[in-house]
């Protein structure tokens, strides 16, 4: 087709319209009718200096996210999978309190809250036996899927009470919701994605278990290239304890740095959001 069909083809445009933004994160194009800005505008960096392990670190908060693993119900809350298997559920349970702490700070920050949750599909199709295998090591068990006794609530399933964070935990119209289907949350999901929209390169990490869910989704995060800050006192495990400090020791001398809550909210409340 000639040059001069086409453009005969084309509607007519108003070279007066305002840019449109096309994109829902730190990088977004200006589209009008005659041009399209592809640059990206380097945001205005926000530093906070934060005390960790094994050194000080300094972030930028205008690329920085939090990401909190498996509050969820089947994992903290009394009725819910792990309840269910008698464990005890207070390591599970004892990042709320830092997290209700840290959270309003940290979005008062403008740094995005994102909830990371085991929400399976209903038919499992996107599961190996690998994964159901960890879940029903006998054969004998529920089972991802399967109705949990007393309230009925499917394993892990997505939409379901099992799968929904728990009510101590308040979660925001802006916060970010993604569901997850591995030990690690990189795997079969759109986290990436969603954090490289945001311009995210820090990123830190809370929720349960210290040693699978959140170690296993940080040291994706760190071989995708972020920068990962363990925030330890927010995390939670019923693994024996050498677990734990195993992972604490691997985080800080292989995968990033460790710190807590209180670290944080000094850094943000004695600097950046008191000059804000």
């Amino acid at each position: 087709m000639s040059s001069a069909k086409a453009a005969s083809l084309s509607p007519a445009v108003d070279d007066t319209a305002a840019a449109a933004r096309l994109g829902d994160g730190a990088y977004a194009w200006a589209v009008d009718p005659v041009h399209v800005d592809l640059s990206m505008p380097s945001a205005t960096p926000r530093k906070a200096t934060i005390a960790a392990e094994p050194q000080a670190i300094t972030v930028d908060l205008a690329r920085s996210a939090i990401i909190v693993v498996d509050m969820q119900n089947d994992f903290c809350a009394p009725g819910g999978w792990v309840d269910w298997l008698g464990a005890d559920l207070s390591p599970e349970r004892a990042p709320i309190g830092p997290l209700q702490a840290l959270l309003p700070v940290l979005r008062s920050a403008k740094v995005p809250v994102i909830w990371l949750n085991w929400g399976n599909r209903p038919d499992r199709k996107n599961l190996p036996p690998t994964t159901l295998y960890v879940f029903n090591r006998d054969g004998q068990g529920i089972g991802i899927g399967g109705e949990l006794p007393g309230n009925g609530a499917k394993l892990l399933e997505k939409d379901s009470w099992s799968a929904a964070v728990v009510d101590e935990l308040e979660q925001l119209p802006e916060d970010i919701k993604v569901d997850k289907y591995r030990i690690s949350g990189f795997w079969d999901t759109p986290l990436d994605s969603i954090l490289r929209n945001l311009d995210v390169k820090t990123v830190f990490f809370a929720g349960v278990n210290t040693d699978q869910c959140v170690l296993h989704s940080l040291t994706d995060a760190h071989f995708l290239g972020y920068n990962c800050v363990l925030l330890e006192d927010c995390c939670g495990t019923t693994s024996p304890d050498f677990c734990r400090e195993a992972t604490i020791w691997n985080v800080k001398f292989c995968f990033g740095f460790v710190t807590g809550s209180e670290a944080v909210i000094s850094a943000l409340e004695g600097g950046v959001l008191a000059r804000s």
